[in-house]
């Protein structure tokens, strides 16, 4: 059979029209393939294949007409529509039952799937569960159970775009081009930091750990922690240790070190950053971070320990025995280690 000339296409929009239905409907009598008409069209055959199965009317021959077909499309797309879980009592309380177990929405939607699985009007994504939770007027669910999410927000809190993660720290070194000395421990002197903070994130410690010894310091930050004090407390800490123990410090990318360049120059120490979201990458500063939280719990008010009380936390600490040391404790090995240097 010849092919079908149905004439110049119809205009193409982001949505089919009303003529490009007809035009499909025209195809589909003539006995055309859907990657026929699609090619006809300019569209994507899937375009064309989702058209046919969703706005057909099976009562008709081919099942495809395009005015009823138009009035299907224009009906799925009114706006606004209303909330699925509000006209739904039963997928509402599984979805309810779920949260309050505290189980995600993603684990709520799969379960869905599995508990009910010939019964359509029980699924829901898990986008709309986030949605009925935290955009007003979407309803169907009660705002507190947001509380039984991980994050526990009240509020969602939007992604950053891609421009928005990069680091505002200039001329930062990375972890990858650090010296592989510094990786297996045989050389002291090479020292991770970071900041446990207190409530609000308003006052924090800055912290010090040597890799080799574990032996630990901490800076005092009473008033403020952003770059300067940060470089100041650094640097006064640091400047008390002999040459041999002043090598280098590993760091996240948090804004409190952008003043990295001054740090160097003030104590000869080469500063390297971690990836972003890689604490593993400072695993002797995280694991001293979390024995410090016993003696500064995570939400109190850190301004309020002296320097003394930080020099009595950093004895006691050095002063415990460390399975990694062979039972001994940080301040008996950097001692060794200073000891062994001057001989």
């Amino acid at each position: 059979m010849a092919p079908l000339s149905l004439g110049e296409p119809p205009a193409r929009g982001r949505y089919l029209s009303l003529e490009e239905r007809e035009e499909i409907a025209l195809g589909l009598a003539a006995g055309q393939t859907q990657a026929e008409i699609a090619r006809r069209l300019g569209r994507s055959p899937a375009t064309i294949g989702r058209e046919i199965e969703r706005n057909s009317v099976r009562r008709w021959p081919h099942g495809y007409r395009a005015v009823p077909a138009q009035a299907k499309a224009e009906t799925r797309a009114a706006r606004p529509k209303p909330a699925k879980l509000a006209g739904n009592d039963r997928l509402r309380l599984e979805v309810q039952t779920g949260l309050g177990q505290r189980w995600s929405p993603e684990q709520i939607t799969r379960r869905l799937v599995a508990d009910f699985p010939d019964d359509p009007e029980m699924r829901v994504s898990h986008e709309t569960i986030y949605q009925s939770l935290y955009v007003q007027g979407r309803g169907g669910l009660r705002r507190e159970l947001s509380a039984c999410l991980r994050t526990g927000r009240a509020l969602r809190k939007p992604r950053r775009h891609a421009q928005q993660r990069r680091t505002r720290i200039k001329d930062m070194v990375m972890i990858s081009e650090r010296p592989a000395e510094v990786a297996d421990r045989a050389v002291p002197g090479h020292w991770e930091g970071d900041l446990i903070t207190g409530a609000g994130n308003s006052s924090a410690i800055g912290t010090l750990v040597e890799r080799t010894t574990r032996f630990t310091m901490l800076l005092h930050l009473p008033g403020d922690h952003g770059a300067e004090a940060v470089r100041d407390a650094i640097a006064a800490t640091i400047m008390t240790l002999p040459a041999q123990l002043r090598r280098s410090l590993t760091w996240d990318q948090g804004i409190e070190l952008a003043a990295h360049a001054q740090i160097s120059l003030a104590t000869d120490l080469e500063i390297y950053f971690c990836d972003p979201h890689s604490p593993w990458q400072r695993g002797t500063n995280e694991n001293t971070n979390g024995l410090l939280r016993q003696y500064f719990p995570k939400g109190s008010n850190l301004s309020l320990h002296s320097p003394a009380e930080l020099a009595r936390v950093a004895a006691e600490l050095n002063g415990r025995p460390r399975k990694t040391l062979a039972w001994r404790n940080p301040a008996e090995a950097l001692a060794a280690l200073l000891s062994s240097t001057a001989a």
